[in-house]
This record gives C-alpha cells, structure tokens and sequence, in this order.
C-alpha cells in the first residue's frame, strides 16, 4: 500500500512554495508536485522589483523562485518535477485523497492547490518571441522599465483600463487598442482614462503581429482595423496585454466547486474549499491583485489551514493490506482527468 502524505501541494510559484515552506517548518514532510513549468509565471520575468527585501534593483523572477524553492526544500520539502493529471478527491473529514501523476498515485490527509493562473495570450506572430523583451502582461510588473516609451496596451475590459492607467504614469503616451469601439470595462473606468492626457483609443483594431524594430525600445505593431481590414504599423516602446487570465483548475473542475470563470472558490478569508481538506491559494483564486508578495501570503494561509485541519481531524481508517485501486472507493468524488 503507498504511503499518506500529511500534505500534497499541487503546483508551485510563491503560493505553492511559501505552503511549502510552513508546512515543512511544522514537520508535516510536503510532497510538491510542482509542474513541468516550476516557478509560475514569475520564471517569465526578468526584474522584479516590488517583492519586499530586495533594494538595489529588485531580483530576476527565476532567481527568486529558486529562492523559494530552495528554502522550502532546506526544511524537508520533497519535489516532483512532474504533472498531475488527475484527482480522486475524498468526500468527508479525514478522507484520504488521491493525485494521479499520470500512472502513478500519491495518497494524502489533505492537498493545497497552487496551481496559478496564466495569462491569456493574443496568439499572434511576435508575440511569443517578444515576451520579456517587449510584451509584457503585468503593468505592476514592468511598467518602470517603459519609462518615457509610448506603451500599448491591448484590452477593453476594467483591467485594460486599469493597467492603461497605471501605465500612464510612466510612459509619454499609453495606446489603449481594442478591436472594438465598445468597451468591456465599467462606464466610470472609461471615464478615468479618459481624463488622462497621455491616453489615447485606438479602436476598432486589433494587433495582428509584433516585430522587432531598430534597437531597445523600438518594437513594431502591426494593427488591423476590424471594420476595413485595413493594416496600419506603429512604433511603440512595448505593450502590454491585458485580455484576462485563465485560472489553472481544470483538474478539480466537477469536484471542486469554481466560478464561472474557473477560479476556485474558497470560505470567506479562508482557503477552505467545499471539499474538506483541500485548500487552494495564490493566483488559482485571486481575481484581484495577482501579486507575487499576495499569493505567497494566501500560500501561507493555506498552509496554517492545513495544519489545523491536520491537527484537528481524525483520519478516517482504511483496510490494511488492500492495494490502492481498491482503498474504499465510495469515499471518492469522480476522477477529474487534466485537459
């Protein structure tokens, strides 16, 4: 029979590694499935410089997420640099859930899902290649690097408007492109921007390639207007897309309850899910602030919940001496496989 885990963290990033970090601190030995993509989002960026206690020009995203990952693993954290595919969630207190690695299975009293969200992407020729250096997806991020640039940003709805905003602040113009003349955002987040001087609509059109132009701060967008079809190229500093987020919950979708747009819902200020012993954190729940220095913080949360959960509920019994295919199976939700 295969060993129980106190805990299995689904997913890594600052929410999965800071878990991680506590959990390991309280001697509850995690087991970290983080991902063929470990690190999160952050491993796609370069300087960071709004997480706390690093002055002197911030940190490389990659380098502070192996920080994390190695101070979680100082303390006995265990990591496999894999996927997990599915999950068999167990429906009372003090269940044993299942994680399914493809054709392996790891058994635990309780799972922290940190499995992030991703931002949604253009899918349009440069866009991929420019990332970084370019094409940015977080205005808190990375708007000091644009300073004094032109800065597009290609959106419609309140984050759109949100990240022009702030945006202006650093750049000499902000192009807000939408490939609509309609706008998602709220009435009163349309009429900020527009009070700005340095922000100007661009609508109907839409970008439908980025290239490279002569030297640093000198990329090209080649934008079509929706209407006409009419190809028209601008110089800018960089842009920003800001056309949502995409939360990473497809393998607890039917089991673990979501909103309509996938994130996964938890208790008031908890991390608690419906399901009990099962926690999520960091960006799989956030709609709002999709900060490093917050999902580390509910990654935290999700490790004291944990813990107490832990602490307070007794393990349901299972047959000894049964292989895991056939441990009590009425216990289990349905299996949700990875899409």
């Amino acid at each position: 029979m295969a060993d129980v885990e106190n805990v299995i963290i689904i997913g890594s990033g600052p929410a999965g590694y800071t878990a991680a970090l506590y959990t390991s601190r309280a001697n509850l030995k995690p087991f970290v499935i983080e991902g063929f993509m470990w690190g999160g989002l952050l491993q796609q960026t370069t300087e960071v410089e709004n997480y706390p206690g690093f002055p002197g020009g911030g940190i490389a995203g990659p380098e502070l997420m192996q920080k994390l990952r190695d101070q979680a693993e100082d303390f006995g954290t265990r990591f496999l640099t894999d996927q997990a595919t599915s999950v068999e969630l167990a429906t009372e207190p003090g269940g044993i859930h299942k994680v399914h690695v493809g054709s392996d299975v790891y058994l635990a009293r309780s799972v922290i899902l940190s499995m992030g969200a991703e931002h949604k992407k253009l899918g349009v020729p440069g866009e991929q290649e420019l990332a970084g250096a370019g094409i940015s997806y977080c205005a808190t991020c990375d708007a000091a690097f644009f300073k004094d640039q032109v800065i597009m940003v290609v959106g419609g709805g309140d984050s759109a408007f949100e990240e022009a905003m702030f945006l202006a602040k650093f750049g000499r113009k902000v192009l807000l492109v939408h490939r609509r003349d309609e706008f998602r955002a709220s009435k009163i987040m349309v009429e900020r921007a527009r009070a700005f001087d340095n922000i100007e609509f661009k609508t109907p059109y839409a970008p439908v390639e980025f290239h490279e132009g002569d030297g640093p701060f000198k990329r090209v967008a080649r934008l079509k207007h929706s209407d006409t079809g009419e190809i028209e190229e601008v110089e800018i500093g960089g842009a920003f897309i800001a056309i949502g987020h995409e939360p990473q919950s497809e393998i607890v979708e039917g089991v673990i309850d979501v909103d309509d747009d996938g994130y996964v819902k938890v208790d008031g200020r908890s991390t608690r899910t419906n399901v009990p012993g099962v926690f999520a954190a960091g960006d799989l729940v956030d709609h709002t602030y999709r900060q490093a220095v917050t999902a580390a913080g509910s990654g935290c949360q999700a490790a004291l919940d944990a813990e107490w959960y832990l602490r307070d509920t007794p393990e349901v019994p299972t047959p000894e001496g049964l292989p895991v295919g056939d441990l009590a199976e009425a216990q289990w939700a349905a299996p949700q496989t990875a899409s």
